[in-house]
């Protein structure tokens, strides 16, 4: 992420709890084979995705592509109107 992206994961990110977190509109799960925390939210979708756990750098770049060319997939659906959300 860093080289890529310029954002060095380490110092910003960090673990929270699920009662630190805001109120959620879209949850996505990377699937990975994973357990992730049910959370109240307006949509869940899951990416499907490979862990790239103990993998190479260049299989590390092929997930983070993924990751944005979805993100990018998300927001094109959700300014079509495609995705519905509630307004707070």
């Amino acid at each position: 992420m860093k080289d890529i992206y310029n954002i060095d994961m380490e110092k910003t990110q960090y673990s929270k709890l699920i009662s630190d977190l805001p109120d959620i509109d879209i949850s996505i799960t990377m699937g990975c084979d994973v357990f992730c925390p049910i959370v109240e939210n307006q949509y869940t979708e899951d990416w499907n995705l490979e862990d790239p756990t103990g993998q190479d750098d260049a299989f590390f770049r092929e997930i983070i592509s993924k990751i944005e060319k979805n993100i990018k997939d998300l927001s094109l659906r959700i300014k079509k109107n495609e995705i519905s959300l509630n307004e707070k």
